[in-house]
C-alpha cells in the first residue's frame, strides 16, 4: 500500500518549500496541507497536537516528523538528492546551512513587511545592496568550471534551496541576480526540472 503523506505548513512558501521541490521533483503525491495564519482558530486547535508547537509537519503514515530542515534532509536521502557519497552528503548539508544563514538575514525584511513599517524600502535596500552581496559572490564561485549543479551533473536538494532563497531575493528586485551568470543558469535550469516546473506552474500566489 502507498505511503500517505501530508505536508503541513501555513499557506506561505516559507520553511515548507524546499520539502515541496523535493516532493514535486520526486513525483510523489502528498497532501499539501496548508494551515490558516498563526493567529487562526485551526492553527490554535493544531498546535499542540504537533511534537513541538510549530509548523512544518510532515506526516507519513500518521507519524510525524518536524522541523524544516529535517523534513528536507529526509526527503532528500529518501528520493536520492543528497548526494551520492557521504563527502557529497556534506556538501550539500553545508550549502543548505548556509543558505539558513543568508536567510537570516531577510528575516529584518519579512519583520517589516508584516509590520508594516515605514522603514520597508529601507531595510530591503540594506539587505540587498549590502547584506546579500557577499554570500550571492561565494555561492557564484562555487558554481564555477562548468557545473550544472552545485554537485555536479545532477540535481541536490541543495541547490533547490539556493534556487528558492534566489527568487526570493528576485521577488524583492527584478535586477538582484544580474551580477551573477552562474546563478541565474542554476536558477533557470532547476525550474525546467520536470515536475518543479509542474509545481511552479499551479502553486497558490502568496507574498513571502
Amino acid at each position: 500500500m502507498p505511503e500517505k503523506i501530508v505536508l503541513r505548513y501555513f499557506n506561505v512558501r516559507g520553511r515548507a518549500e524546499v520539502a515541496r521541490w523535493i516532493l514535486a521533483y520526486a513525483g510523489q503525491d502528498y497532501l499539501d496541507d496548508r494551515v490558516e495564519g498563526p493567529q487562526s482558530t485551526q492553527w490554535k486547535e493544531l498546535k499542540d497536537k504537533t511534537p513541538f508547537g510549530q509548523l512544518p509537519v510532515l506526516e507519513v503514515d500518521g507519524k510525524m516528523l518536524a522541523q524544516s530542515r529535517t523534513i528536507g534532509r529526509y526527503l532528500a536521502h529518501k528520493y536520492g538528492l543528497a548526494g551520492t557519497s557521504k563527502w557529497e552528503h556534506a556538501q550539500v548539508d553545508s550549502i543548505v546551512d548556509y543558505i539558513d544563514e543568508i536567510d537570516n538575514c531577510r528575516v529584518k525584511y519579512i519583520q517589516a513587511c508584516m509590520k508594516r513599517s515605514d522603514d520597508v524600502e529601507n531595510v530591503k535596500a540594506t539587505f540587498l545592496q549590502k547584506e546579500v552581496v557577499p554570500y550571492l559572490q561565494k555561492l557564484e564561485n562555487l558554481l564555477g568550471g562548468g557545473k550544472s549543479y552545485f554537485c555536479g551533473d545532477e540535481p541536490t536538494w541543495a541547490d533547490f534551496a539556493v534556487v528558492i532563497f534566489l527568487d526570493e531575493v528576485a521577488s524583492m528586485s527584478s535586477d538582484a541576480l544580474a551580477p551573477y551568470e552562474n546563478l541565474r543558469a542554476l536558477s533557470e535550469r532547476t525550474h525546467s526540472l520536470k515536475g518543479i516546473k509542474e509545481y511552479l506552474s499551479k502553486r497558490p500566489a502568496t507574498k513571502f
